[in-house]
């Protein structure tokens, strides 16, 4: 299910998560914005934030793949 996590660029320890199975992401025009695929509004929005207030957005799926899974060599 896709879920992200809202990092606030002045509010420490405030972030927030929202998850949803239709979830999508759009960054535009100075603002993120959240949208459900409903089928009655298709991609109505239902979270926005101003972009000012957002240091970032970071997709936390639990059963996301990682993008590099390449093995890590360690030293002995």
């Amino acid at each position: 299910m896709p879920a992200y996590l809202i990092i606030h660029a002045e509010r420490r320890r405030e972030d927030t998560l929202i998850e949803d199975p239709d979830l999508t992401v759009e960054f535009t025009d100075g603002w993120v914005l959240f949208r459900d695929r409903d089928l009655i509004k298709p991609h109505r929005v239902v979270l926005a934030i101003p972009a000012a207030q957002v240091a970032r957005v970071e997709r936390v799926d639990e059963n996301r793949v990682p993008q590099d899974q390449t093995p890590t060599l360690h030293k002995e």
